[in-house]
């Protein structure tokens, strides 16, 4: 993926977690190894200094007394989540990097948060005594005129900004750049002009770009300009036989300015998703899903999908709700109450909609990365990433392919080339397993133990 110094720079000062003693040694003996790119190789050795894998080799010998003993256990790279929100809801925001790390989530991708309150975030993480998981973020929502996110309703938290004008955009580019962002956010009621006016700036600053795709565009055109593209959004459009009078008529409405930023895409998805469903073209879609073989998709199935699978019907949800502060557990069981008839009755064609589309992307070669939106639908920190394998799995992907989802594309955004797997000079974030995820995804779940940056996460 497109990036350059000033990311690296930035993730490098910015102390995403705290650096370990570089002379301490860990070694995790006689486990089975279980990433991406070799599947499973039994009876290793791996041998951790400070924050890097230095080795990884055959167990030659006994598990000495100082060592962790991995026999039956089974040792894969931490997670990414590549799609979360830390400042959506302000009763979870301090909890969140501990739920993270009990489920495995080394790395967190935060996609839209006002920007002070994420400079926050990350100092706070990097201060803390106990390992934080790694945070990249993008700083809020570069959205159009009218903004989605601008703090209107409950539903609408202030995550947004306006970028009315080129001017703006290369402004507002600017200032996530010098504050601190990993990448920028592109949301969906940019025009043309200011879309490609903060793209053109990003690329000049070396920022990695993800984006909802503009509702004054297509899937084909803006996409293949973005390194990553956010919930499949829109690109039912594309993929419509009759996307041409679709897309007129969206920006007929767009153009009428009676609305707010919120009630104009909701109005917008609500009247042509299903339609546009509807009115499938195989050829079509086809064209378009080559024009992204190179933009790395985050389709968070898992919130598509939550018609098909309530998160509140799983077998361990009361597990990871209770590890929720009381006062959003008690908010989330209300709310839950309340909209259990929608999720478990309402149409669900989008959600059969978007596993399909992945499988069609998996077998068009186009790149898949996991993400969840946390904490929206209702999505336990850290717990909603194995859901979004779970969902990934049953859109086609093999475990392997899950996997590779949440370790090995993640990094590859950002131009990262050492994370994602086990083996030397490789960062030192790890999970312990008691069972093997490329048997069933669901192991990932079955955690003993979570490193980062070589260092134990406290049980």
């Amino acid at each position: 993926m497109r990036t350059g110094w000033f990311v690296v720079a930035t993730c490098l000062l910015a102390g995403c977690v705290t650096p370990p003693d570089n002379d301490a040694v860990t070694v995790i003996a006689n486990v089975t190894v279980v990433d991406a790119v070799q599947g499973a190789v039994p009876g290793r050795r791996v041998v951790v200094r400070g924050d890097r894998i230095v080795e990884v080799g055959a167990q030659s010998g006994p598990v000495a007394a100082d060592e962790t003993d991995g026999s039956g256990r089974f040792l894969m790279p931490g997670l990414w989540d590549m799609h979360v929100h830390y400042l959506y809801d302000a009763d979870l925001t301090e909890h969140m990097a501990d739920l993270f790390l009990r489920w495995g989530v080394t790395s967190v991708r935060d996609t839209g948060g006002e920007l002070a309150g994420m400079q926050r975030v990350r100092r706070v993480l990097a201060e803390r005594r106990q390992p934080s998981p790694r945070l990249y973020f993008s700083g809020p929502l570069l959205d159009g005129k009218h903004v989605v996110y601008d703090g209107g309703r409950a539903a609408t938290p202030p995550l947004g900004t306006p970028v009315p004008d080129e001017r703006t955009a290369r402004a507002r580019v600017r200032e996530m750049a010098e504050g601190g962002a990993s990448f920028i956010k592109i949301y969906e009621m940019v025009s043309v002009d200011v879309f490609l006016t903060m793209v053109d700036e990003a690329r000049a600053l070396g920022l990695p770009i993800a984006a909802h795709i503009p509702l004054s565009m297509t899937a084909d055109v803006a996409g293949p300009e973005v390194d990553s593209m956010e919930h499949l959004r829109n690109i039912e459009l594309a993929c419509a036989g009759n996307w041409q009078s679709l897309h007129l008529a969206r920006m007929s409405h767009l153009t009428s300015g009676a609305e707010t930023g919120y009630e104009l895409r909701s109005d917008l998805h609500r009247a042509q998703r299903l339609p546009a469903i509807a009115a499938y073209d195989e050829v079509q879609c086809a064209h378009v899903l080559e024009k992204l073989r190179g933009t790395l998709q985050v389709p968070t199935l898992r919130l598509n999908g939550i018609g098909l699978q309530n998160p509140a019907d799983r077998t361990d949800w009361n597990i990871a709700l209770g590890g929720l502060p009381r006062a959003v557990q008690t908010r989330w069981l209300g709310a839950i109450a309340a909209a259990r008839a929608g999720l478990n009755q309402g149409n669900d064609t989008f959600g059969r909609w978007s596993l399909d589309l992945v499988a069609r992307m998996r077998d068009a070669g186009v790149p898949i990365a996991a993400g969840t939106d946390t904490p929206i639908g209702f999505a336990v920190p850290g717990y909603s990433l194995h859901n979004e394998l779970d969902m990934l799995v049953r859109a086609g992907l093999t475990t392997q392919q899950a996997l590779a989802a949440a370790t090995t594309a993640p990094p590859r955004f950002f131009g990262f080339t050492d994370e994602g797997q086990i083996a030397p000079g490789m960062r030192a974030d790890l999970v312990l397993l008691e069972a093997n995820p490329l048997e069933d995804i669901t192991h990932t779940r079955r955690i003993e133990r979570v490193m980062v940056g070589g260092r134990w996460v406290p049980r």
